[in-house]
């Protein structure tokens, strides 16, 4: 089975040094505004626009299971995954709170709960699988299951895009995924499982240790190619997880900025910039999660994180947060006065 990855375009240089050019005319000194100015011009590279403008943002939350749960990893149970979807679908989870403050719309994907959902104005029901596989006792996936993955997240994408987007975050809902989300940073960055592994939905000391040991006996199970992001999703991976590569990958081919929100988000962009290396130049890291593997995971990309809130919910929420960053960052070069306009003296 193939998969074909859309062309993504290398950053519009020529936009980048223009507003680059414009932050150094606006009435302030030099590089006072910090961040959003860098942002701003990062913002430019990614869309190849000088005047920036993000009216139309989404918020997409890719689902599924984990087989790994089995194992007892999760202070949960994997019935609150299809329960949580619902609940986002009926608009009562954080992330749909922070999506309606930023005034971004909502969807939420099932790539892979393992019960069957209703239709839902928000849903998108495009399951490839019912979970994963138990990623401790053999492969999570097959690599068919991984390459559907993906397309979905990819399809999702430019259907977002045919409705209009600008800006989009990338969320999950899936017990289980801070598991599979280390196992993918450790088997991408060869870090060792107990310095990058966090309490995720907040296990006690017994069942972190275990949780570390469980991770630490799927990669030798499986093996997974550092080399070949395709082969650790389908040894450690999750559907959402290849779901939200896709979706990320699908998003910078349409130019669309991708706001990165925390572990598991981080972990799919970290494996679509292995698939893609110029999605690096499209990443904004929303937020700095307490999940200590995401710390990995932003030195990797080479990102800097906008704000640092002590967030460790996942669905997406930092990244919306993030939101309202990229439009100050917009807002500011486009609708400052320059110093000519302004008739404001310069420097002398």
């Amino acid at each position: 089975m193939k998969i074909t990855i859309p062309d993504i375009p290398i950053p519009d240089f020529t936009a980048r040094d223009a507003a680059a050019a414009r932050q150094l005319q606006l009435t302030k000194p030099a590089g006072s505004l910090g961040v959003l100015e860098k942002l701003s011009i990062r913002l430019a590279a990614m869309t190849g626009k000088t005047e920036l403008a993000f009216p139309r943002k989404a918020v997409i939350v890719c689902a599924g299971d984990h087989g790994v749960t089995a194992e007892g990893v999760s202070a949960y149970p994997a019935e609150v995954t299809p329960q949580m979807v619902m609940n986002m679908c009926y608009g009562g989870a954080a992330i749909n709170v922070l999506a309606r403050q930023a005034g971004a719309r909502f969807k939420v994907v099932d790539v892979g709960v393992a019960t069957d959902l209703p239709p839902h104005e928000h849903l998108h029901n495009l399951k490839v699988a019912r979970g994963t596989k138990n990623m401790a006792e053999g492969p999570a996936m097959a690599m068919p299951e991984v390459l559907d993955a993906l397309n979905v997240g990819m399809n999702v994408a430019s259907m977002e895009i045919a409705n209009g987007l600008d800006l989009v975050a990338v969320g999950e809902m899936g017990i289980g995924n801070t598991t599979a989300a280390t196992a993918i940073i450790a088997a991408l960055t060869g870090k060792p499982v107990a310095e990058i592994t966090g309490r995720g939905t907040g296990v006690d000391d017994e069942r972190f240790q275990h949780k570390i040991l469980v991770i630490e006996r799927a990669l030798e199970v499986n093996q997974p190619d550092p080399m070949d992001p395709y082969d650790v999703l389908r040894c450690v991976g999750g559907l959402e997880i290849a779901a939200m590569a896709g979706v990320m990958i699908g998003a910078a081919a349409g130019r669309v900025p991708v706001v990165v929100d925390g572990l598991i988000s981080g972990a799919a962009a970290l494996v679509a910039s292995r698939i893609a290396p110029v999605m690096r130049s499209y990443f904004i890291a929303g937020h700095q999660s307490v999940e200590i593997g995401h710390q990995t995971v932003l030195r990797e990309l080479g990102l800097r994180p906008l704000l640092d809130l002590g967030l460790r919910l996942g669905e997406g929420s930092g990244a919306v947060l993030a939101f309202h960053m990229v439009e100050a960052a917009a807002r500011t070069l486009n609708e400052m006065a320059t110093f000519e306009e302004a008739a404001v003296s310069n420097k002398d």
